[in-house]
């Protein structure tokens, strides 16, 4: 949700010509774009978006004056297997921060995720209390102490009530990092380090699972942990795609990850929930997800060097952090104050909300998360 996608250019030529560059010390200084793993970051994020608008009930259906199922009957069955975004996203990070963190001391990966992930996500925060502050928003603020405790993203442990719905995912993203930190970046990285880390964790978080230790789940994360550690697998294919143990990394997040996803999000039908899940569709999405990154795991999608594609990823994180409550806003004025037809206030709530994205990466991250990485590395170093 929050990475960059950048490769090392000596490793993605050794890559290509079937060496292996997996245990060098350091990367090289130039760097080539992925900017395919760019555009499936903004895939996973409207994924998530389109269940959010238009795949439940809740506040949406307030914001809509209906339920979305009634407003859009044919494509809200379809919506509601938007969560599903948020398990892509974090294979995608699983790559991604293992990507970022090789080479790199601890310092730095720590620099670069503060400064990554705290100047769009203050805002953010900012942003949703004030406006759901105003006298004729629908929706109340969180009290001062909650907002506060919000700033420090560490909300959910401290029970505090969220700003923003979607902090639960950066929640378990900060886990996978302290996790990812301590024990691969911190006793020095490298390939073997790195996949004995995943398959400790599989099986550390199998076990979290079945002894029903509420600690252990907390920490392991078994319901998402299947989805970083294939993301991982899938990067040590991309820097060496004959890499055997990286693409069984990568197959075990595959079928760990299907079980979870299928377990959380199927159910029964029942006439009283807003839709049905088939398992075999859950199943399906989550097996491409595996499949597009693996694609760009091994060059398939090479070709697509469009420079779009990087200012979409760099929408990705800021759109993700405000598109839901805010969307509700927009959404309740569109569509229940000014009538606009429901399919077009659809279309003009993301565009409008991407157009959010732009200015808070554009204003905000640009300037300071920079400045915020400089000012860490020195300060840690």
């Amino acid at each position: 949700m929050s990475s960059t996608t950048a490769i090392p250019a000596q490793d993605r030529k050794a890559s290509r010509a079937g060496g292996s560059a997996t245990d060098s010390a350091a990367p090289a200084p130039a760097h080539t774009r992925l900017r395919a793993l760019d555009g499936l970051r903004l895939l996973a994020a409207l994924m998530v978006a389109l269940y959010h608008f238009g795949g439940r009930n809740g506040d949406v259906s307030k914001a809509w004056g209906d339920s979305p199922r009634d407003l859009f009957p044919d494509a809200a069955p379809w919506f509601a297997y938007g969560p599903l975004g948020v398990q892509f996203f974090f294979v995608i990070s699983g790559f991604v921060i293992c990507m970022s963190a090789w080479g790199r001391p601890l310092r730095s990966f720590l620099a670069s995720r503060v400064a990554r992930l705290y100047p769009a996500y203050w805002v953010a925060v900012v942003l949703v209390t004030v406006v759901f502050a105003l006298p004729m928003v629908a929706w109340r603020t969180v009290s001062p102490t909650d907002f506060l405790a919000n700033l420090t993203m560490l909300q959910q442990p401290m029970g505090a009530e969220r700003v923003l719905g979607v902090c639960w995912t950066l929640w378990a993203e900060m886990r996978f990092y302290v996790l990812f930190a301590l024990f691969v970046i911190l006793p020095g990285g490298g390939r073997q380090r790195t996949l004995v880390f995943c398959a400790v964790w599989a099986v550390a978080a199998v076990v979290a699972d079945a002894s029903k230790n509420e600690f252990l789940s907390l920490a392991l994360m078994p319901e998402y942990a299947p989805f970083f550690i294939g993301g991982i697998g899938l990067y040590l294919v991309y820097r060496d795609r004959r890499d055997m143990a990286g693409w069984g990394i990568a197959a075990l997040g595959w079928l760990m990850g299907q079980h979870y996803a299928v377990a959380g999000l199927w159910h029964a039908p029942n006439p009283k929930f807003f839709s049905y899940r088939e398992s075999w569709v859950i199943i399906a999405i989550v097996t491409l997800a595996f499949a597009l990154i693996a694609m760009v795991a091994v060059g398939l999608f090479d070709w697509m060097n469009w420079s779009w594609l990087t200012v979409a990823g760099a929408l990705t994180y800021p759109f993700y952090l405000v598109h839901e409550h805010l969307g509700w806003v927009v959404i309740h004025t569109l569509h229940k104050r000014l009538e606009v037809p429901a399919v077009a206030t659809f279309a003009a709530t993301i565009g409008i909300m991407l157009v959010l994205a732009w200015l808070i990466h554009r204003l905000v991250e640009r300037p300071l998360t920079p400045k915020l990485r400089r000012a860490l590395n020195r300060e840690i170093s």
